[in-house]
């Protein structure tokens, strides 16, 4: 046995398409001196069985981005490497049964042809002129993608590694890693050739990611899938047609019964995603072997017999076919059905890559977003969807395989704005879930803690069904309409369990803050936003800072973004300072309305609530220690009031108490989003992201100019000077009864100027408001523009960047 190389750059760990991918676009990149290592062949895990659909259709943005990438690549790919393909771009025909299908197909044509993409919705009648021997009877209608296709699986990936082995890079198989050790330099990879030494390292290991995570100490949130599609023999009829028209069939999917159906050869490949499904190696009983390559399950047909049927009646050509192979083989599943690409969490130099469901349609587009981590430091697209970080850790194996199995059953299913999917639930309550819960509340997770949405009222409907639509008005409208009312008019209080909580301390600790933010640091006693940019000026992250003495700060930001913004923390921290996570100690109430100062007073808080906004304190309530920190995301006279966990069921006890003649009442993150909206506050993820610099974003404010050095300084002076091409506004808009969702397209005199970025219903203002980005010589107040919905165009006008509701702030200041 031959010993594999010493030393690389970076080594790839798994060589199905995604980890070549990621070697070619490494190598593409200029960086050469990188390695794959397999433990098999090239394609022996999911790669080998997939069935090779490369559809560019996605409801997120930055997974169409990944998707129409790889498309685009594939089609010039065999040629760009000189290795022969099978790559046929035969287009597709997605069916709907229902209007909220079609009202979904309307929004990912819209967010396609703002990629450069045209997809097509047709009317039933026009069907048949794409797939002539479908039945439309109980059809809505159609989505129509024409840059849709197949591709040889195997030959894909041996493009990429022939492509990847002409620049320099190289390839060693049946070469499995079996140990891995950090130097704190470099990592150390131990293998049955020898040692390999190496300064970056990516876990591309397939459904294997979780074996391959534990040697670098993560324990990878993911479980494992059977899927099953079947291989029909050739059917005459479809075979002279195909030879007289000169091409193949559109790829067919009936999302709502949930299956593929695909023209192979002269025959059809029928996969099905069905429900109830089933996991492997999920049980101590059946436990993952230690090689699975180029293996298959036994056939399962009796839980896709109804799947069968259903295809066979609306396209009854099946039906003449005989059944040929059936292919039964393990799919890697993530909690949320998306892959891990990018930072590791907690190890340093690594990299992940892995638990692709769809990998042979995203493994180019993963390769290049794999390889922009790498070698930059950061991605061209906001990749947020695919972030290793969105999982912390809690996410525990029934946990992973509860969702998986979820995800799978729904794989078509419509991600509805106000539905909240019911497996894997209650995993982190707060402090006071019972309260709330006994009030009505009606929950949703955010990085598994539950908080209310909205607070069902006797009458209203609960159910998970009556959240399945886009329409505006469904069973939580009064409700929520109710709460923003009490916000407005008395008092609101919201739970926050889970807010992200870092303490900063030691000597310098203000200099090197000073330096990571765009903005000002406050002054003791004090705190404000502080936005974080990178090398580029775009918006990594926002956080409240509070100044907690000369040299000490408490750093608070979303509960999703806990590992990822760690991770920048430590990642910058300078020597010396110290970064605590406190974030599981604490929970936070928002007290929030013009009342709110009153509800204090009869609680007995312990406080001066003369303080202005902006301001933070120790208090007490209750005879409980509190912080008190004078700001409300909902744009009222407020509090946040934080308090550790064994305290705060007393402080929301006392708080109730004294709020209840005084017309406080609970509220939920609906009303919130709604509340901030108005206030053009921005949401991270959303309205803010790395797809934004911060003079974008509208966040010049927040930028000090007079500081000789901040990360991303020189970008955004030089994007100043040269003038910003598109900039943050607020919009009020005329929309029907669907507010507009994220990624809908901003219109004027004909032509796609912008895009939304948050939209909702403003009970305070009367109207629908909408945040997003605008071409710049746009962004001025009073100019029309039409915002796309759904397929249909809604007047607009934009009323500048700044608040709808309070433009002054006096009600937050009163």
């Amino acid at each position: 046995m031959s010993n594999v190389p010493g030393q690389a750059r970076v080594v790839i760990i798994g060589g199905g398409a995604v980890g070549a991918s990621a070697l070619y676009h490494l190598a593409r990149a200029g960086w050469t001196d990188c390695m794959l290592l397999e433990k098999n062949e090239l394609t022996a895990g999911s790669t080998w069985h997939a069935a090779g659909n490369v559809p560019t259709f996605s409801s997120s943005w930055s997974i169409m981005n990944m998707q129409r990438y790889s498309a685009q690549l594939y089609r010039g790919l065999g040629a760009a490497v000189d290795y022969p393909m099978n790559y046929h771009v035969t287009g597709s025909v997605r069916l709907g049964h229902t209007l909220e299908r079609l009202r979904e197909f309307q929004r990912v044509k819209g967010m396609g042809r703002y990629q450069g993409m045209d997809l097509e919705v047709l009317g039933p009648e026009e069907i048949r002129s794409k797939y002539p021997f479908v039945e439309t009877h109980d059809l809505s209608g159609a989505l129509y993608d024409p840059y849709d296709g197949d591709i040889d699986p195997a030959q894909l990936t041996q493009a990429l590694a022939t492509g990847a082995r002409a620049l320099g890079a190289r390839i060693e198989r049946f070469c499995p890693v079996t140990a891995a050790r950090w130097t704190g330099r470099e990592w150390v990879l131990s293998t049955p050739k020898g040692e390999v030494r190496c300064e970056y390292v990516v876990n591309a290991g397939g459904y294997y990611a979780a074996a391959v995570g534990a040697m670098f100490g993560r324990r990878v949130p993911m479980m494992v899938m059977s899927h099953q599609y079947l291989l029909f023999d050739t059917i005459p009829e479809l075979e002279q047609w195909s030879r007289e028209v000169g091409h193949k069939l559109p790829l067919l999917r009936d999302v709502d019964s949930s299956y593929y159906l695909r023209q192979e050869k002269m025959g059809f490949n029928l996969g099905p995603y069905e429900n109830p499904c089933r996991a492997h190696w999920a049980t101590p009983d059946d436990p993952m072997p230690a090689d699975f390559s180029f293996q298959l399950f036994p056939d399962d047909l009796g839980r896709i017999e109804w799947h069968i049927h259903d295809a066979m009646a609306r396209v009854p050509l099946l039906a003449q076919a005989n059944l040929q192979k059936v292919i039964n083989g393990p799919i890697p599943y993530t909690p949320d059905g998306n892959p891990l690409i990018g930072p590791m969490p907690g190890v340093p130099n690594a990299f992940e890559a892995c638990v692709f469901t769809f990998g042979i349609c995203q493994a180019g587009g993963a390769g290049k977003v794999l390889a922009e981590w790498v070698t930059e430091g950061a991605t061209e697209w906001d990749m947020w969807s695919c972030d290793p970080r969105r999982f912390t850790g809690w996410e525990d194996h029934d946990y992973c395989v509860a969702k998986g199995m979820e995800v799978y059953g729904h794989e078509y299913a419509i991600h509805f704005p106000h539905h909240v999917w019911p497996e894997g639930r209650m995993k982190r309550l707060s402090a006071v879930h019972d309260r709330t819960a006994a009030l009505g509340a009606q929950f949703g997770p955010y990085n598994g803690y539950e908080r209310a949405l909205w607070y069902a009222r006797p009458g209203d409907d609960t159910s998970g069904e009556a959240q399945r639509t886009w329409r505006r008005e469904g069973p939580w409208f009064g409700a929520v309409q109710a709460e923003c009312a009490a916000v407005r008019d008395a008092c609101g209080i919201l739970d926050l369990p889970g807010f992200s909580r870092f303490r900063l301390t030691g000597a310098g600790a203000a200099d090197w803050l000073a330096r990571q933010i765009t903005g000002k640091l406050p002054a003791v006693g004090r705190l404000g936003l502080a936005y974080f940019a990178d090398d580029k000026g775009r918006i990594v992250t926002e956080m409240s800072v509070a100044r907690m003495g000369e040299a000490e700060f408490l750093l608070i930001t979303a509960a999703t973004a806990q590992l990822h913004d760690r991770g920048w923390l430590e990642q910058h921290l300078a020597p010396g300072l110290n970064l605590t996570d406190e974030s599981a100690d604490w929970s936070c109430q928002i007290l929030t309305g013009p009342k709110a100062r009153a509800v204090l007073q009869a609680a007995g808080a312990e406080a001066d609530l003369a303080r202005g906004w902006l301001t933070h304190q120790a208090a007490r309530i209750a005879g409980r220690d509190v912080v008190l920190m004078r700001v409300s995301f909902a744009g009222e006279l407020g509090w946040e009031i934080h308090s550790r966990l064994a305290d705060t069921p007393a402080v929301w006890d006392a708080v109730m108490a004294a709020g209840a003649p005084l017309g406080l009442k609970p509220f939920g993150m609906f009303a919130l989003d709604s509340l901030r909206i108005e206030k053009g506050y921005r949401a991270w993820k959303g309205d803010l992201s790395t797809d934004y610099t911060v003079l974008q974003g509208g966040l010049e404010r927040f930028v000090d100019w007079s500081k000789p050095d901040f990360r991303g300084r020189a970008a955004l002076m030089a994007e100043r000077q040269a003038g910003v091409a598109r900039r943050f506004v607020v919009l009020r808009v005329e929309a029907g009864d669907c507010d507009p969702p994220y990624m809908s397209t901003l219109w004027h005199d004909g032509a796609v100027v912008g895009e939304t970025t948050s939209g909702a219903w403003g009970f305070r203002v009367g109207a629908c408001v909408a945040l997003g980005m605008l071409r710049a010589d746009l962004a001025v107040p009073g100019t029309r523009l039409e915002v796309e919905i759904f397929g249909d165009r809604f007047a607009a006008v934009v009323t500048g960047d700044g608040p709808l509701w309070d433009p002054a702030n006096e009600r937050i200041r009163s």
